[in-house]
C-alpha cells in the first residue's frame, strides 16, 4: 500500500489539488485561481507564470491541509493549451492559447483537403480546438525559436526538468498516430511542424522526474489529461458506461477498450490512457460553454453564479418556450462548428431569469445527450448509465435535466474534482507498479442518482427543438490571422 500522493489538477479557470490517502481518502485540498483573458477575434489567453504559480499554490495549500508528508505527486492539465518555451531557461517565450481559442481556424482552413486523412491517422477532427492548429499558428505568427508544446510539457519542466507528456495528452495534440501511440511524422508534415523538438512520450503511471517545488524532493508519478483523469476516476474503464465532467466545458467520455474506435458520429477517438506500456482508448464529445455559461449569465446579472442555478430556476415550471444553444465559444461534436455563435429564441414580455436559466441548463444537457447517443450508436451497444463529476454538478436542477434529456440515470460523484483523483491513481501507479488499476482507483459510490422524470417522447421533442435552433445559427466569418 502506497503512502498518500499529492494530485493535481491544472485547469482552465484554477488549479486544484488534493492530498490523497487510498485507505483515508481525501485529507487535505487547496485552489488558486487562474485569469483567462478573452479577448476580440474569438481568442482566449493565459499567463503561463500564472499557470505555475498556482500550480506550487494549491500543491503547499493542499500539503499543508494534510499535515502529513505525502509519497509522490501527479499532475493533471487542460489538455490542448499551447505555448512556445525556452527549453534551456524554462522561460515562457508566448502568452499560453488556452482550448477553446480559434484563432487557428486559418491554419485548418489550409489543411481542409487533408483533413480525412488527419482524422484516420489521430482520430481528431480538424479543428482549432486541438493542439497542433494553435502550434502552428505559434510558428507562423508568434516565434520561431524554443519548443511549442502543451503546457503539461512546460510545467512538469518546470518542477523536475524533464522534457515528456503522457500519451493521452499527446493524443489531443493531432499529431499522434493513434494505432501506434507515437509522434506521426506525416501529421507533423501536414502542420509544418516536421523539424520541432517534441516531448518523449510516457505512460500515465511513469517516473517522469523529482520535483524539490513543494518541499523536500517527490517523484512526480502521475500524469495524465484532466478528462481522462476523470474517466479513470468515475471507473468508467470498460465499453457500456460514460462519464460528463461539468467544468469550464462539459466532456463526455465512453470507454471502448484497448482498441481504438474511429467514430462515425461524429465524435473523438483518443487515448483513455496508457499504464505499463498498454494504451486503453475512448470516445469523446465536448461541450464547449458549460461553466463559462454559466459566468456568462452571471455577467449580464441575471444571476450572481452557479449556487443561484437551482433557486431562480426553479422559480418557474419550465424554459417557458425559450431555447438557449449556448454555443458562446463554437459547437464541438458531433457539428465541429468553430464558427458556430450562442443563441437565444423564444424570448417575450414574460421572459424572466428562471426561464433563461432552464434554458441554458436544457442547451447544456442537450448538448451533452446527442454526445452520449452518439456513442450508443458508434459503439452498437446502450450506455445505460451516466456519471457525472464537476462543480455543476451541485445543480440538481441541471442533473434533472440531464437525466430527463438523455433518459439515463445520471449518477453523481460524491466528491466533484475527479480529475484529481484520477491522477492520484496513476501516481500511485506509478509508484508501485505491482498495484492493479482496480486497487489504484478508488471505490466508485454515487453520491446522488437522478432518474428521468419525463418520457422519451417529450424528451425527444426539446431536444428536437434544440437541434432546430442549432440549424438556424448563421455563419460566422472566419477570425483573421
Amino acid at each position: 500500500m502506497t503512502g498518500p500522493v499529492l494530485a493535481i489538477d491544472q485547469g482552465t479557470s484554477g488549479t486544484k489539488a488534493l492530498v490523497v490517502c487510498s485507505g483515508r481518502g481525501v485529507l487535505g485540498a487547496g485552489s488558486a485561481p487562474v485569469t483567462v483573458r478573452q479577448l476580440a477575434g474569438s481568442r482566449a489567453e493565459a499567463d503561463p507564470e500564472e499557470l505555475y504559480a498556482s500550480v506550487l499554490a494549491a500543491g503547499r495549500q493542499a500539503l499543508a491541509a494534510a499535515g502529513e508528508p505525502v509519497a509522490a505527486v501527479g499532475l493533471a492539465n487542460q489538455g490542448e493549451t499551447v505555448l512556445a518555451w525556452d527549453p534551456a531557461t524554462g522561460e515562457p517565450l508566448t502568452d499560453a492559447i488556452v482550448w477553446h481559442d480559434k484563432r487557428a481556424e486559418t491554419v485548418c482552413a489550409g489543411l481542409a483537403a487533408r483533413a480525412g486523412e488527419l482524422r484516420r491517422l489521430t482520430g481528431l477532427p480538424l479543428d482549432p480546438y486541438f493542439a497542433a492548429p494553435k502550434m502552428a499558428w505559434i510558428r507562423r505568427h508568434l516565434t520561431t525559436e524554443g519548443v511549442v508544446t502543451t503546457t503539461d510539457s512546460w510545467l512538469v519542466h518546470r518542477l523536475t526538468g524533464a522534457f515528456v507528456t503522457d500519451a493521452a495528452t499527446a493524443g489531443r495534440t493531432q499529431l499522434l498516430d493513434l494505432d501506434e501511440v507515437a509522434w506521426s511524422p506525416a501529421a507533423l508534415d501536414a502542420f509544418g511542424l516536421g523539424g520541432e523538438r517534441l516531448p518523449e512520450i510516457v505512460d500515465a503511471g511513469c517516473h517522469a522526474g523529482t520535483t524539490a517545488a513543494f518541499g523536500p524532493p517527490l517523484p512526480l508519478t502521475g500524469l495524465l489529461v484532466d478528462q481522462q483523469a476523470a474517466l479513470l476516476a468515475l471507473r468508467v474503464t470498460e465499453p457500456g458506461t460514460a462519464k460528463c465532467t461539468y467544468g469550464t466545458g462539459a466532456f463526455l467520455l465512453a470507454a471502448t477498450g484497448d482498441r481504438p474506435r474511429r467514430s462515425e458520429q461524429g465524435l473523438v477517438s483518443c487515448v483513455a490512457w496508457r499504464l505499463a506500456g498498454r494504451a486503453s482508448y475512448c470516445l469523446d464529445g465536448q461541450v464547449y460553454a458549460a461553466a463559462s455559461a454559466v459566468a456568462w449569465l452571471a455577467g449580464l446579472g441575471v444571476i450572481s453564479g452557479a449556487r443561484d442555478l437551482d433557486r431562480v430556476g426553479s422559480s418557474v415550471a419550465d424554459s417557458g418556450g425559450v431555447t438557449f444553444v449556448p454555443a458562446l465559444a463554437g459547437l464541438a461534436a458531433p457539428w465541429w462548428r468553430a464558427d458556430a455563435r450562442g443563441s437565444l429564441t423564444g424570448l417575450g414580455l414574460d421572459t424572466g431569469p428562471g426561464h433563461l436559466v432552464r434554458a441554458l441548463c436544457e442547451g447544456i444537457a442537450a448538448q451533452v445527450a446527442e454526445a452520449a447517443d452518439a456513442a450508443t450508436r458508434d459503439l452498437g451497444t446502450p450506455l445505460d448509465t451516466l456519471r457525472v463529476d464537476g462543480g455543476l454538478t451541485r445543480s440538481a436542477l441541471l442533473m434533472q435535466a440531464q437525466a430527463d434529456l438523455s433518459q439515463r440515470p445520471v449518477e453523481v460523484s460524491a466528491v466533484p474534482d475527479a480529475t484529481a483523483l484520477g491522477v492520484a491513481a496513476t501516481a500511485r501507479l506509478g509508484l508501485d507498479p505491482s498495484l492493479t488499476v482496480e486497487e489504484a482507483v478508488p471505490a466508485w459510490r454515487p453520491a446522488t442518482v437522478h432518474e428521468p422524470r419525463i418520457g422519451p417522447a417529450e424528451a425527444e421533442e426539446r431536444r428536437a427543438r434544440f437541434r432546430e435552433a442549432v440549424d438556424a445559427l448563421p455563419q460566422r466569418p472566419a477570425v483573421a490571422p
